[in-house]
């Protein structure tokens, strides 16, 4: 079953085909034929062919009288696997046979080593002939940096996917915060998925200098961040973005640092999570957590007495608070829900 990332990337160039013959030309220095449009289509080379021969998608180009001009066919590369040195070629003579025009195959691949392997040219037999993929991964993909470049036209995805290869590296922060602007441009579903495809590519270490420079924004009030983190945090909405299971960002944490409450940490507690003292932090969760649960309360119109209020506001206990907000769904009353 295709992944998030696997299906985010091909969205990525499903909702925006123009991506594919930009990269090819700026970063593959190809010479792209002059075309007036760029479409999808069936990505099916052949009713005949069995259904594994299936590529991600198939790009068309055409010219301004409608004369197909180029076919990209486009995989993401998540692993290696052997298998795909026999069925690229097929995907390349396929299209390129049906659609009668110069095709090429385009391989977005995240991981170095896939992308090392990728690029390997595939030897057709004896070597009378080869299929040379196109390979988009961490060596050609540029680090983008600058915020501001990063808001130009195309360049959003292109800040994603530098994100996506580089968000791990030694100016992985900066790359980052590039990619962060990018997404501002974007509506607020393909933000959130985009960030998710980000996060998820992230090691730990850089998760948490992320959490950390958004926190730290936020204590000091910089109105730096793009407006769709903006729009998430007011909603308490980051915790959504795992199923409410994002450390540090889970659990509405975000949304009460908003609305200071995270006192300590204006106090001295941001640097003591820098050092691994996660006091602050741990106070942020219980108090996202609870606003979390009063809300999902309020929204099915189960009151509170004021004992039952205050009960809620001194629980300290993560786990109780977890079962709390798990027992909203269904209950009518609030013992029902504080069981």
């Amino acid at each position: 079953m295709p992944t998030l990332e696997h299906s985010a990337l091909v969205e990525m160039f499903r909702e925006r085909p123009e991506l594919a013959p930009h990269v090819l030309a700026t970063l593959f220095h190809v010479e792209v034929p002059p075309h007036a449009s760029v479409a999808v289509v069936e990505s099916s080379l052949d009713q005949l062919i069995p259904v594994e021969f299936r590529a991600d998608l198939v790009l068309e180009l055409r010219d301004a009288n409608g004369t197909l001009v180029l076919a990209i066919v486009l995989e993401v590369q998540r692993d290696v696997d052997p298998d795909k040195k026999f069925s690229w070629p097929t995907y390349v003579t396929g299209v390129r046979a049906r659609r009668r025009c110069a095709t090429v195959i385009l391989v977005v691949a995240p991981d170095a080593a896939v992308a090392a392997w990728a690029a390997e040219s595939i030897d057709l037999g004896l070597g009378l002939g080869t299929v040379k993929p196109l390979v988009l991964g961490p060596a050609v993909v540029p680090e983008i940096t600058d915020p501001a470049g990063a808001e130009a036209e195309m360049e959003a995805e292109l800040a994603v996917l530098s994100a996506v290869a580089h968000g791990n590296g030694p100016n992985g922060l900066t790359v980052l915060q590039a990619a962060l602007a990018a997404l501002g441009r974007l509506d607020q579903e393909h933000a959130m998925v985009y960030f998710q495809l980000i996060w998820d590519g992230l090691r730990e270490p850089m998760q948490q200098a992320l959490e950390a420079l958004v926190m730290e924004r936020q204590i000091e009030g910089e109105a730096t961040l793009p407006p769709f983190v903006q729009r998430l945090i007011d909603r308490g909405k980051l915790e959504g973005m795992r199923e409410g299971k994002l450390e540090g960002m889970r659990e509405g944490k975000l949304e009460g640092m908003r609305e200071g409450k995270l006192e300590g940490m204006r106090e001295g507690e941001l640097k003591g999570m820098r050092e691994g003292k996660v006091e602050g932090v741990r106070e942020g969760k219980l108090e996202g957590k609870r606003e979390i649960l009063l809300r999902l309360l309020a929204r099915a119109g189960i009151g509170l007495t004021e004992d039952e209020h205050a009960r809620i506001q001194a629980c300290s206990d993560i786990a109780t608070l977890d079962r709390w907000i798990e027992n909203v769904l269904g209950a009518k009353t609030a013992t029902e829900v504080l069981s």
